[in-house]
């Protein structure tokens, strides 16, 4: 009758089952935070035991959870974007919200316009809340938030900014853990492509936005791969987020009139080459000058089909949702933080551009082997 206690306290009246693994095994996880150590321990070890193990261990979940009722549930997350009105974060936001959903945590997303004040709202609210986790998404600054970090952590809540940096940045000095994209690598292969295309004579301009850590770790890329072509030559044009609109494309146009030997345009974030498509087709430039970028935003991909980009970088948003669910739910389990959550890029070409669909849709053309191997590694499949 193994698991049949955990089954009646929820309601449920069905054949017990025999546990699936560590976290289908803790379909008791609501009260995980509350459960001695050595009893964590023991679930971690559910899946290597007999029978009779998994079935001590399940009863004395049951007991632990009604012992926790009315207490802080474990699992529960609020995911502070840096704006829901990027399509961008909505739509990892969405998927983190499906994935949760289906392994049973509880998920939050706090919605706004990308204000300080709004990310201090939403840390207030996920206090007050008592909730396991805040998740600090893409672009969320610890460094505005440092006073709510603090009262987070001394409220027992643990704080994560996801999908904001570097493998090789530290955020431990704000007071939050990480889970990294690798931004450096990112930078390198925009450099690469772009001296492999002009045969090793690239003469670039390249667009970022400081004071962004995945700016840092990008640029940082980029600058390790020029010093490895000493023939090749390029030009930072640094333009704020809130600039893009009003200033790529006339800084831009007045780089390629003023240096006609340009032959190359990288674009760290993607969505900057709406602005830079125009200027380099005002200045009579396409035949000479090249884009790449990173980031695999549908509209561009649109523009590498039609051959206006060359080349497109892609994150699937869907996977980095899961990979983001995946280790939060670690650190909310108190198990060792990830490193690399193992969140891959995918190179769109001409040649392979038409896989994103026509017209391009968030996160197709990267295939799907990835669903079933995160329901795999979490016991749920």
């Amino acid at each position: 009758m193994c698991g049949a206690g955990a089954a009646q306290a929820r309601g449920e009246n069905r054949t017990p089952r025999e546990p699936e693994g560590p976290f289908n095994a803790s379909e008791t996880t609501a009260a995980w935070v509350h459960l001695p150590g050595g009893f964590r321990a023991g679930l971690r070890r559910i899946a290597a035991g007999g029978r009779g193990a998994r079935c001590r261990v399940l009863q004395e979940a049951d007991r632990a959870i009604q012992e926790a009722s009315g207490v802080r549930r474990a699992g529960t997350s609020v995911s502070i974007p840096v704006s829901s009105a990027n399509p961008f974060t909505k739509n990892i936001e969405d998927a983190m919200s499906a994935t949760a959903k289906r392994i049973g945590f509880k998920f939050i997303e706090w919605e706004n316009q990308g204000q300080p004040s709004q990310w201090l709202q939403g840390m207030d609210h996920a206090i007050s809340q008592k909730v396991n986790l805040i998740d600090l998404l893409a672009g969320t600054k610890p460094e505005v938030l440092g006073a709510k970090i603090d009262e987070a952590r001394q409220a027992g809540i643990t704080v994560v900014a996801s999908h904001l940096s570097g493998y090789e940045q530290d955020l431990s000095p704000l007071k939050v853990h990480s889970i990294p994209i690798d931004y450096f690598k990112a930078g390198q292969l925009l450099v690469d492509w772009a001296v492999v295309q002009t045969g090793g004579k690239l003469n670039a301009i390249v667009l970022t936005s400081e004071k962004i850590h995945s700016t840092i770790s990008m640029v940082n890329g980029i600058t390790t791969e020029f010093k490895k072509c000493p023939e090749c030559r390029w030009k930072e044009i640094n333009i704020p987020v809130v600039d893009w609109a009003t200033r790529i494309q006339p800084n831009v146009q007045s780089a390629l009139l003023a240096d006609p030997t340009i032959n190359y345009i990288i674009v760290i974030y993607d969505s900057m080459a709406q602005f830079v498509v125009p200027a380099v087709t005002i200045t009579g430039s396409q035949n000479r000058v090249r884009i790449d970028a990173f980031n695999g935003t549908p509209f561009v991909l649109g523009l590498v089909q039609q051959g206006q980009v060359e080349m497109d970088i892609g994150e699937n948003l869907d996977w980095i949702g899961h990979a983001i669910i995946d280790a939060e739910m670690r650190l909310i389990c108190g198990l060792p933080p990830v490193k690399d959550p193992k969140i891959p890029f995918y190179i769109f070409d001409k040649s392979n551009a038409h896989r994103a669909g026509n017209p391009p849709e968030l996160s197709k053309g990267y295939g799907d082997a990835y669903i079933d191997g995160y329901l795999k590694l979490w016991r749920l499949k």
